[in-house]
């Protein structure tokens, strides 16, 4: 205790200067105005079933003040943390536990079995194996850096042994009847296989492709479907492809969506003002909180919102591209991805574009899991854009002296 109180002063001082403004305050903007959000979203609800309504307000303030220690923490530790192995390797192994325990033993919550809860309090590990799929996959590739650089062959073991891992722990996620996650997950590392050589390009090119025609697929399958299905992911293709045929069953969120849309228009009705938060669209404060934003705050918010989240993506992007060691660039890549894709699935799932997959808005729908990862991946961030920042400023001092 007594090094780390006098590490932590030390160590913020000395990287304070190199603080990324282009993450850290949209990082914070964002999670301020959720705290709002929250408190807005899930008000009448609470407060109609004799509920305080101060409590998601306060458990997400919590969540995001965890969450700022936490971008803190991964902001300031050396960054040959993230490659320790045998860090890595009990973070494999809490993944195979924690998906094979949830397979058999999870808690479903709204027809998926992604949580295991101890009291009250949640973990989804779905969540925490995005950034271990981040941290794993760059680490392993950027070992083989000069190798790849140079177009050698790389043994099928080294190639295939971190896509099987992978897989099969994406595979166990899918198991869970979680759609949103798992392809979240799956995209992610395809992203990092495909930026991390020639290698793994006709894998990744294969897999890319059996995605994209996966998709298409269910786009197709969903109008053939039974209505009265009673399978929970196959109700969630039948309420896309018929919404308001359904509008009383599976297709009733996504109507209550189209609503609040169409009540907010351009400027909305006003902040605390959305009707259809008040019972009739569920998840208000999670999976459908940007429709309560859009009925409230308009269309108008809603862009802005995006395009705030957008200035970490091209952040995240631009700090890839700068980088000349490959572990940082994947880890940059694998950010911006998970934030492109994550915001994509929310925003076309309550807009209709394409099925409801259960994911949350970044840093803006209530969650402890969420948040807590995505601050950390700041972090991570972070640490990267200060530590690229130092070199250049110890080699412009270099130069200065000679």
């Amino acid at each position: 205790m007594q090094k780390f109180l006098y590490w932590f002063p030390r160590r913020f001082k000395e990287r304070l200067p190199y603080l990324d403004l282009w993450v850290i305050i949209p990082y914070l903007i964002l999670s301020i105005f959720g705290i709002v959000m929250v408190y807005s979203a899930s008000a009448d609800f609470y407060i109609q079933n004799g509920i305080s309504a101060k409590s998601y307000l306060l458990k997400q303030a919590v969540w995001v003040m965890v969450g700022i220690v936490i971008m803190m923490f991964f902001f300031l530790i050396n960054k040959k943390g993230f490659r320790n192995k045998g860090i890595l390797k009990i973070g494999a192994l809490v993944m195979y536990a924690a998906s094979f325990f949830l397979i058999f033993f999870g808690s479903n919550t709204n027809g998926a079995t992604g949580w295991i809860y101890i009291g009250s309090f949640g973990i989804q590990p779905a969540e925490y194996l995005k950034l271990f799929i981040i941290l794993y996959l760059s680490n392993i590739l950027s070992l083989h850096q000069h190798r790849i650089e140079l177009g050698e062959e790389i043994s099928p073991k080294v190639t295939w042994s971190p896509m099987v891992m992978i897989g099969s722990l994406i595979l166990l996620n899918f198991l869970q009847h979680d759609l949103g996650g798992s392809t979240i997950n799956a995209a992610i590392a395809i992203v990092i296989l495909f930026a991390g050589g020639k290698n793994y390009r006709k894998s990744v090119a294969g897999i890319f492709a059996g995605l994209a025609a996966f998709f298409i697929l269910l786009t197709t399958v969903a109008s053939k479907i039974d209505v009265h299905t009673s399978n929970y992911m196959l109700q969630r293709l039948v309420g896309f492809a018929h919404p308001f045929e359904l509008s009383k069953g599976a297709g009733n969120q996504l109507v209550n969506s189209y609503y609040a849309l169409g009540n907010g228009g351009i400027f909305g009705v006003g902040l605390g003002n959305s009707i259809q938060k008040k019972g009739y669209l569920p998840e208000a404060n999670t999976d459908f909180i940007m429709s309560v934003i859009a009925e409230e705050l308009g269309l108008i918010m809603v862009v802005i919102i995006i395009s705030i989240l957008f200035v970490i993506i091209f952040r995240a992007i631009i700090l890839g591209t700068r980088s000349s060691k490959m572990y940082d660039a994947l880890v940059c890549y694998g950010i911006a991805t998970y934030l492109v894709v994550q915001t994509f699935f929310n925003v076309g799932g309550i807009t209709g574009l394409i099925p409801i997959t259960g994911v949350t808005f970044p840093f803006i729908s209530y969650g402890g899991s969420s948040m807590m990862v995505l601050s950390a991946t700041m972090g991570v961030l972070l640490n990267i854009s200060a530590s690229q920042r130092q070199a250049l400023n110890e080699q412009k001092q270099i130069i200065e002296e000679d």
